[in-house]
C-alpha cells in the first residue's frame, strides 16, 4: 500500500514505542492527575499535532537538516531541553498537589486558559524535542520499498499511523490517570511530593535532552 511493506510489524513496532514511558507520556500523565481527564485529553492532541508536524517535515526532508547540521540540532536541542526544564521548575514551584481542579478555588484557572496552555505546552514539548525528527527519519524509512514511486506519500501515511496510535495510547493514559486520581483523591502531602517528583523528572528530561547528541 503506496509503497510499503511489513505494515502490520510497523503497527506493532509502533504501538510498543508509543507505550515505552517518555516526555509525551509523562506530560499527559502530569495534567490528568492534576487537572483532570479533560487536561489529559488536551495535553494528548497537543503532543499529536506536533508530532503531525514531525511527521510532514520528515517527510518533506526538512528534518534531514537536523541529522546533517550540527548547528541546527544543538539549536533546537538546547531549546527544547531549556522548555522542558521551565516545565519541570513550574512544578516544582507549584504551592499546591496534585489536587484536581474539579473545585473552584481562589487559585484556579479558567478552563478555557487551562485547556488553551496545556494543549500548546503539549505541542511544544514534542515539536522542541529534536529526537522525535531523528526519530522519524530512522525509523519510517525500513517500512518503505526502496523503490517505491510514492515515498512521500507513504512516509506520511506511516507517520500517520504511528501517531494515531501514540495519541490513542495517551488518550488511555488521560482518562486512567484522571479516573485513578478521582478514585483515589490524593492526599494533599503525597500529592505534593508527587508533583514535585514529575517536576524533577522534567528537569532531568531536559538536562539529558541538552547533553545528547544526535547519534
Amino acid at each position: 500500500m503506496f509503497g510499503t511493506h511489513n505494515l502490520a510489524l510497523f503497527v506493532v513496532s509502533g504501538l510498543l514505542l508509543n507505550i515505552a514511558p517518555g516526555v509525551d507520556f509523562l506530560y499527559v500523565l502530569s495534567r490528568s492527575a492534576s487537572r483532570g481527564t479533560l487536561a489529559g485529553v488536551w495535553a494528548a492532541l497537543g503532543i499529536g499535532l506536533g508530532c503531525f508536524v514531525h511527521i510532514s517535515f520528515a517527510a518533506l526532508g526538512l528534518s534531514a537538516i537536523l541529522a546533517s547540521s550540527a548547528i541546527a540540532f544543538t539549536a533546537v536541542k538546547w531549546v527544547g531541553a531549556a522548555y522542558l526544564i521551565y516545565i519541570g521548575i513550574s512544578m516544582l514551584r507549584r504551592r499546591g498537589g496534585l489536587t484536581l481542579a474539579l473545585s473552584t478555588t481562589a487559585n484556579a484557572v479558567t478552563p478555557a486558559d487551562s485547556d488553551a496552555r496545556i494543549f500548546w505546552q503539549g505541542f511544544l514539548t514534542n515539536v522542541l524535542n529534536p529526537k522525535v525528527a531523528l526519530f522519524f527519519l530512522a525509523f519510517v524509512p525500513q517500512f518503505i520499498e526502496a523503490s517505491s514511486p510514492t515515498k512521500v506519500q507513504a512516509f506520511l501515511l506511516l507517520g500517520t499511523i504511528f501517531n494515531t496510535t501514540g495519541t490513542a495510547w495517551n488518550l488511555f493514559v488521560a482518562w486512567a490517570a484522571g479516573y485513578l486520581a478521582r478514585r483515589l483523591q490524593l492526599a494533599s502531602r503525597v500529592g505534593v511530593w508527587l508533583n514535585r517528583s514529575l517536576g524533577a523528572m522534567f528537569i532531568a528530561l531536559g538536562v539529558r535532552l541538552g547533553l545528547s547528541s544526535r547519534a
